[in-house]
């Protein structure tokens, strides 16, 4: 009777897992990795290896276009939007800040960074008028931004530190977020802390974290806020990938303070999460390399939901779409509720 019952209740859980998932969907195969997606005009555009660019209709996966950013196979791991402009920045140096208009698709270098050692890792608008990006830092270990503001980007100059051993990761352009009034930044290495901007005057601040850290393949590497104050940051080790303690964390303070999450309970090294639109906060996805989780109380627990590997990034399309890309594909999710 005891077996009877293990079974039929094994049998349910099953059940109910696979009803999570309504559909999923490739759309693009090629050669290529992917760290980087943009949703515009129903279609999700994204960058990658070998200087690719391009969409994929979200309607006709058929409607697809690929370009060619440059000769230099330059690898990109960076892309964002204003209304009229996709931008992106390829890693290492000499870093080429590229403007593409989205009517003709025509691009342009419109900034370069030459520092032997740039390596930008995110690119995030805050609003139509204002971007920010950040690189690893030079020999003087301050933090290194470049702003977009008055159309044109600029080096951004501060005095704010980093400690040795302390930079970020290009793993999905996501451990950079913004709400209407901040911008955080999450870092990583062997220390992992949030940088918050205030849009308003500029002004940085320095939190710690008691994520996992102290090696260079630890920390943050994805974060996202809904509104001012809740945020949400994913990350671990990516040289220990199954190892799941102190990797993902909440804050309800905007950043100032941060509690650790379903240490030991969650799926282990992930690379980016996303806040589902319309939920306050409550909902949001991560992928990592060897899965797709999703969380329904605020990111305190955690269930797979799938065992798809090599995706790096995602993003919603709507309340029960998302878009994943990585390693020579991207696939689409729905999700029944």
């Amino acid at each position: 009777m005891k077996r009877t019952f293990c079974i039929l209740f094994l049998s349910l859980g099953i059940w109910m897992f696979s009803q999570q998932i309504e559909s999923f969907k490739t759309i693009l195969n090629d050669k290529i990795s992917i760290r980087a997606l943009e949703i515009y005009d129903n279609k999700v555009w994204y960058t990658g290896t070998d200087s690719k660019f391009g969409f994929v209709d979200l309607q006709n996966s058929k409607n697809q276009k690929q370009i060619s950013l440059s000769d230099k196979k330059l690898q990109f791991r960076t892309l964002a939007q204003d209304k009229k402009s996709f931008y992106a920045i390829n890693i290492e140096s000499p870093a080429y800040f590229f403007k593409i208009d989205k009517k003709d698709l025509k691009s342009e270098i419109v900034f370069t960074d030459t520092v032997k050692t740039a390596f930008y890792d995110a690119l995030h608008f805050a609003n139509d008028q204002l971007a920010y990006t950040f690189s690893d830092a030079d020999t003087d270990n301050l933090l290194k931004l470049a702003v977009y503001k008055s159309r044109k980007w600029s080096m951004y100059k501060n005095s704010t530190k980093l400690n040795d051993g302390e930079a970020a990761f290009a793993a999905s352009n996501t451990n950079i977020a913004s709400s209407k009034n901040f911008l955080w930044i999450a870092t990583g290495g062997k220390a992992s802390r949030i940088l918050k901007i205030d849009l308003k005057n500029e002004n940085i601040d320095v939190f710690s974290t008691p994520f996992i850290q102290g090696e260079s393949s630890q920390g943050m590497y994805s974060i996202d806020f809904y509104g001012d104050n809740f945020g949400v940051a994913v990350g671990g080790d990516y040289t220990k990938q199954d190892e799941n303690i102190n990797n993902i964390a909440t804050s309800i303070d905007g950043g100032r303070t941060w509690q650790i999450q379903a240490s030991g309970k969650n799926a282990g090294y992930s690379t980016c999460v996303k806040i589902k639109p319309g939920s306050k906060g409550k909902e949001m996805i991560s992928v990592g390399d060897k899965h797709i989780s999703y969380s329904s109380d605020f990111g305190k627990t955690w269930k797979k939901i799938s065992d798809e590997k090599g995706f790096f990034v995602c993003r919603w399309i709507n309340g029960n779409t998302i878009v994943f890309a990585g390693k020579d594909r991207i696939s689409v999710m729905k999700l029944k509720f």
